[in-house]
């Protein structure tokens, strides 16, 4: 039995989606597992519903299995992002392909690319004097990339879900796990493009049809579009990071230099600037504009106020996720399930129970993810008490 992963938000599940799973189901594969992002995504901001319901819309459109990305991993930069999703998909033990949207649609580009950043990589004195002349290090490193391999590799780093995807390829080899990659061209809009294309749309467009309290309808498939319904009627979408404002500025003005200092993806002296920036704030977009220069970025910064905010510390992401939770099954999952309980590397956390007998680790981080849920519950219409994730249950089809 053929299996294929995607690595996913699904903030929110959308037609373009839909259409990648198709895609991979077409290529030959029965049973497709997703590993998704908790209650905070990538760019550092409560997802528009709760984890839970995303899974449950994933499930009602195809997807057989869908496991969590850990908060430290989901909210991380790239390389770390896709280290955390790849070895969990590695440790299910029966996991294929992965499958991947792509700007490209050439798999054979994208792990070209990936073997270029490698050797950019070897080369850091150049990434180091380009950094040093003010450009981020995600600049620098495409321009040694450039100077080294040309354009056509360079505009892979320059595309959001290539890039993305040469860092599942690299996470692969780091870890030691064999996969095949299978690219998925992008139909209609491209990642976080305004309006709709082929009737199409980004999560970014969607997000901000929900914001402005237009409709949604005619952008989602019809079971995804029922998922968010019920959540939004029930005022539990959507969430807006700009309830918890108030709380990010208390909490880095609570912080000293050395504190922020300790959170992911700290270089150079930054937790000084985010420290004065946050002293001088009046909001979350007056906070990041005032910590943000050349070289840092306007999405780094966002990553490092979350993380200080959540009280995510660097040594939280050194390893790798250390458990496999389940948040919802799908037509195929049972068997999946079945399967994971003879070849999984990781323990199975099915429900909250199962992490009291877990080591140390594990329960620092089900703890971590708890209070990021509490907090996330806090950023909805209607604000939950504490303690959902202790009591939430999987979703099955």
């Amino acid at each position: 039995m053929s299996v294929a992963a995607i690595v996913a938000e699904y903030n929110p599940f959308h037609k373009g989606h839909a259409y990648q799973l198709e895609k991979t189901k077409q290529a030959g594969f029965e049973q497709v597992v997703a590993v998704m992002s908790g209650n905070f995504v990538q760019r550092a901001e409560p997802a528009l519903m709760n984890k839970h319901a995303r899974a449950k819309a994933a499930v009602k459109n195809g997807v057989d299995l869908v496991i969590e990305l850990p908060t430290p991993w989901a909210t991380a930069g790239a390389m770390f992002f896709a280290r955390g999703a790849i070895h969990l998909l590695g440790s299910l033990g029966f996991v294929d392909t992965i499958s991947f949207g792509s700007e490209s649609g050439d798999t054979k580009l994208v792990k070209k690319a990936a073997r270029a950043v490698d050797c950019a990589s070897v080369n850091s004195g150049l990434i180091g004097e380009l950094m040093a002349q003010g450009n981020s290090f995600a600049r620098a490193r495409a321009l040694v990339v450039e100077s080294l391999f040309g354009p056509q590799i360079a505009q892979v780093l320059a595309s959001p879900n290539d890039n993305l995807a040469l860092e599942y390829v690299r996470a692969a080899e780091t870890l030691g796990l064999h996969f095949d990659f299978l690219a998925t061209k992008r139909k209609g809009a491209g990642h976080d493009q305004a309006g709709i294309f082929e009737g199409f749309a980004s999560a970014s467009q969607i997000r901000q049809n929900v914001a402005l309290g237009e409709s949604i309808e005619a952008l989602l498939p019809a079971a995804s579009y029922e998922v968010f319904k019920e959540e939004f009627e029930n005022f539990r979408a959507s969430a807006d990071y700009k309830k918890l404002e108030a709380a990010v500025l208390y909490a880095l003005r609570s912080k000293t230099a050395a504190d922020i200092a300790k959170v992911p993806d700290i270089s150079e002296g930054i937790e000084n600037r985010i420290h004065f920036a946050a002293s001088q704030a009046v909001s979350l977009e007056d906070l990041f504009e005032k910590a943000k220069a050349k070289r840092y970025s306007h999405a780094r910064i966002r990553r490092i106020v979350l993380h200080a905010f959540l009280g995510i510390e660097a040594s939280q992401t050194e390893g790798l996720p250390p458990y496999i939770r389940i948040l919802a099954i799908g037509d195929g999952g049972k068997s999946l399930l079945k399967q994971a309980a003879q070849s999984a590397k990781l323990p199975l956390v099915m429900r909250a129970a199962d992490v009291k007998g877990l080591d140390e680790k594990s329960k620092a981080l089900f703890a971590l993810e708890s209070r990021a849920t509490d907090i996330y519950n806090i950023s909805l219409p209607k604000i939950l008490p504490s303690g959902s994730d202790y009591r939430a249950e999987i979703f099955v089809s």
